[in-house]
Order: C-alpha cells, then sequence, then structure tokens
C-alpha cells in the first residue's frame, strides 16, 4: 500500500518538541532544494563540457552506455544516452534549441530548483520537428522572437536531464550527430555567432568526489538550513507552500532570514536527526502502490505540490525522477512469493499473448546488483526489452528468464543474467500508454521457476499409446 507522505495539517506549538517537530519537517521541505544545489555545484566545477560534467548553462553529452564497471552513478540505464545541463537564468532566458529527430524519441525533462518537473519538451509533447525553446526565469517579463516557444520556470535554477532513444552501441554514431544539435544559447545572443565559452572559471573548493547524498548527510544543522535559508531567495517555494514557510519561521528558517541558531541549536539538530531517520524509515517501505511485487512510482512523482516528504524521498533515491506521462520505474525487490530476489533462484517474469507493456516508446527491463550497479555477464547485457529480438512461446506469450546461469542457447535470446547473490530490477516504461497510467495494465511477477519433475518431461517426450 503506497506511504501517507502528505505534509502534516496540524500546527505544533512552540514548545521544545513542537520546535524540533517544526525543524523536522523544515528539513524534509527544504532537503531537495540543499541536495539540488550541491549536485549542481559538483556537476558545473569544469572549465569546458565532459562527458558527464559542463558549466553552467552548457550541456554536457553521455556518449556511450556504462559498463559492469562504471558505479559512479546508482541505476544507470542502458536505454537512452544523456544530456545534461544546469542553467542559471537570473541573468537572462536561455534558448533550448532542438533538431529534427524523425522517428528518434528523445525527451527533454525540466527540473526546477525542487525537483518539480515543469516542462518536458520532446517526443510526447512537442513532436520531433526543429524546435526553439525559450526558457525564462521567474522574474522575466519581455518580448522573445517570432516562433520561439517560452517555457517559463518557477525558479532561477534550472536542471535539463535529456534523453535521447538508443538501440544499442551501433546507434551511436546517429545519436551522437543528434546530440550535437542540441545547443542552449543566452537570449542575448540570438541569432549571432554564439559559441560556448570553453575557459569557465571554476568554483574552488568544491567536492567532486564524495556523492551529493553524502555531502547533505555530513551537514551539522547550521550548515545545512543556512544553506536552505539563502537558496530559497532566488529559488522561491511556491504559493502553496505559503503556510508551511509561515511555520518554518518560528524556528528561523525562511527565504533569505538571517540564520541565527542561538537558542534554537537543539531544535534544528533535532529536528535533522528525526527529519533523517523519518527519511531512511520511509525509504525501506514501497513509495507508492505494490503490485504483483513491483513497486510503482505515485501518480505525483515529479509534481508533489505539498507532498514534502515523498519530494525528500525520490529525490534521496533517485534524483530527476520523471513525470509519469513520460516515464515510469517500477521497481521490484522480492518474487511474487515476498522472497528477496537472489542469483541462487532461477525466476521467469511471463508477459501473456498481447500484454507485453503498451508503451507509445519503448520499454526495458533492466538488471542491477546490491549497489545499483550493471551485473558483469558474458553477454554483456545489462537490459533487455522490445528493441530486442524476443522469442515467443507457443501460445504467443513472452517469457523472461531472469537467472544467473545460462537457460539454454535455446532460451538465451530471452535471458536477463542475475549476478550469484542478490539483485534487484527496474522495469523503464517510456511514454505508457493510458493503461499504465491507470493501472489497468500491471507488470507481471518474478516468479520462481517451475522444476518439472520427471515423469512431465517422459510424458512430453514420449507419445500416448494407441488404444
Amino acid at each position: 500500500m503506497a506511504q501517507d507522505t502528505k505534509a502534516q495539517a496540524s500546527t505544533p506549538g512552540t514548545s521544545e518538541s513542537g520546535a524540533n517537530e517544526i525543524a523536522a519537517d523544515a528539513y524534509v521541505f527544504g532537503y531537495p532544494l540543499v541536495l539540488m544545489d550541491v549536485t549542481r555545484r559538483a556537476m558545473t566545477a569544469v572549465p569546458a563540457p565532459s562527458k558527464t560534467s559542463a558549466p553552467v548553462n552548457q550541456f554536457a553529452h553521455v556518449r556511450e552506455f556504462p559498463d559492469a564497471s562504471f558505479t559512479d552513478v546508482v541505476s544507470p540505464n542502458a536505454d537512452t544516452l544523456y544530456s545534461s545541463a544546469w542553467l542559471d537564468l537570473a541573468a537572462e532566458p536561455m534558448v533550448l534549441s532542438v533538431p529534427e529527430t524523425g522517428k528518434r524519441y528523445y525527451l527533454m525533462e525540466l527540473l526546477d530548483a525542487w525537483t518539480n518537473v515543469f516542462g518536458s519538451p520532446g517526443t510526447r509533447t512537442t513532436g520531433n520537428g526543429k524546435q526553439d525553446f525559450a526558457i525564462t526565469g521567474p522574474k522575466w517579463t519581455g518580448t522573445l522572437p517570432s516562433g520561439m516557444t517560452e517555457i517559463k520556470a518557477p525558479t532561477n535554477m534550472v536542471w535539463i536531464i535529456g534523453r535521447t532513444q538508443t538501440n544499442g552501441k551501433d546507434d551511436y554514431a546517429a545519436v551522437h550527430a543528434v546530440q550535437d544539435q542540441y545547443a542552449l544559447t543566452p537570449l542575448s545572443a540570438w541569432k549571432t555567432a554564439y559559441r560556448p565559452p570553453t575557459d569557465v572559471p571554476v568554483e574552488a573548493n568544491v567536492d567532486i568526489k564524495t556523492p551529493p547524498v553524502a555531502q547533505v548527510a555530513k551537514m551539522d544543522a547550521p550548515a545545512f538550513f543556512g544553506r536552505l535559508t539563502a537558496l530559497m531567495i532566488a529559488n522561491p517555494p511556491s504559493a502553496g507552500d505559503a503556510p508551511a514557510i509561515a511555520r518554518f519561521a518560528s524556528v528561523g528558517v525562511g527565504p533569505g532570514r538571517a540564520l541565527d541558531p542561538k537558542g534554537l541549536d537543539s531544535a534544528l539538530d533535532a529536528g535533522m536527526k528525526a527529519a533523517q531517520m523519518r527519511i531512511e524509515g520511509a525509504l525501506r517501505k514501497p513509495l507508492g502502490l505494490l503490485t504483483n511485487g513491483w513497486d510503482v512510482p505515485p501518480a505525483n512523482t515529479g509534481r508533489y505540490e505539498t507532498d514534502y516528504l515523498l519530494r525528500a524521498l525520490i529525490a534521496t533515491a533517485g534524483l530527476g525522477a520523471n513525470i509519469p506521462g513520460d516515464a515510469i520505474y517500477p521497481h521490484c525487490t522480492k518474487d511474487f512469493d515476498g522472497e528477496p530476489l537472489t542469483g541462487v533462484t532461477r525466476y521467469t517474469m511471463r508477459f501473456g499473448k498481447g500484454a507485453l507493456p503498451p508503451v507509445k516508446a519503448f520499454w526495458s527491463l533492466t538488471m542491477y546488483n546490491a549497489t545499483q550497479a550493471f551485473v558483469d555477464n558474458p553477454l554483456n547485457r545489462y537490459a533487455i526489452g522490445d528493441r530486442d529480438k524476443l522469442a515467443s512461446d507457443e501460445d504467443g506469450s513472452v517469457t523472461l528468464y531472469i537467472q544467473h546461469e545460462s537457460p539454454g542457447a535455446d532460451k538465451e535470446s530471452n535471458w536477463l543474467p542475475a549476478p550469484a547473490d542478490s539483485f534487484n530490477l527496474v522495469l523503464r516504461l517510456y511514454w505508457p500508454s493510458e493503461e499504465i497510467l491507470d493501472g489497468t495494465w500491471r507488470p507481471p511477477a518474478v516468479e520462481k521457476e517451475v522444476e518439472k519433475k520427471p515423469e512431465e518431461e517422459e510424458s512430453e517426450l514420449t507419445p500416448p499409446a494407441r488404444g
């Protein structure tokens, strides 16, 4: 059953316990904003673009899928090549230009500083033609050139997570040609021979080695809440957050407030620790609807409104989550019997005839080990899906074999190799149909493979005697 992650409606008093609770709620509320800022700083601390990092207002393009040796990012995908950019809209709008992509699916997910998705230009929403989008800040006013589409950002900090469909390694060159045409141009430089700078000054003392989640976890209360109050100036909370902001004022937390921890040290510290325990505890439970052993993300993923705990949970577990209309990623850690998935056991996942995932783009099933990395295997296969040549059963169904050892040469086309020990699965559904969104279609369970008895095998091989 989905968790109730909605904000508390009641307002505690200003007693010690009440102040602690308010501080805890303020930590949960502000966690995504602080994590986004730490992530931004780490990913932009370079003078020129690299594979995964780029200066502010420039793209970084991932050019190939990671393999089993890659551990820099948890739960990588083997479906799309990423194009990522962090924008600062305080000075002026940035123009995002995309090329004609033919029949190739792409998505430019736009997140504000609070991790809400405020736009997703791409195949589903705007089509595959050549287009220019002006991403404007919350206070910008002005006139845009003819033919340019405005996308208003709620905050000056914006993260673009671009995904371009990639059909295996043989498709890299074609995808690179698309990526090379994604462009970001300051509005003031539009229709000029603008070239992004390649010698951007790098901010000093930025930790690019420690994962951002770990960096935030190490902050003490004054550092965390001080960072939060400063960030809220350029990245204001929404109008719907007003009641929460009014509560947080009693513990000194608010946009641009000069944090004075004197007299609030214990409340801020206790509240932070309580909030961290709340987040850790909630992450041990399903985030959404548990169906057939799959944790299906909630419908408000990516657009949280006042569901502050869910927003913090998604930021911790998978910063940059899509809205369900663009992609849904059900997650499975246990089989149909409720037992943890392990390579010691052989599993099957059977899609009935005509019951493969009803998506308008594509789907895949990805294997991860206990540290959320790809699994080394003789096929170098980390995911399997509709772009693979899957064999059908005699009745038209499709059975996937999820196990450590090969199921046999005749079944290897449908084999997703597992490690020898613990693993988990993510089913990626790009541009899901209404049947997925409304729950009419559900992922089939991951079930233990049924061992055939000797007499059953003999009955299949030996024709019945004639009477």
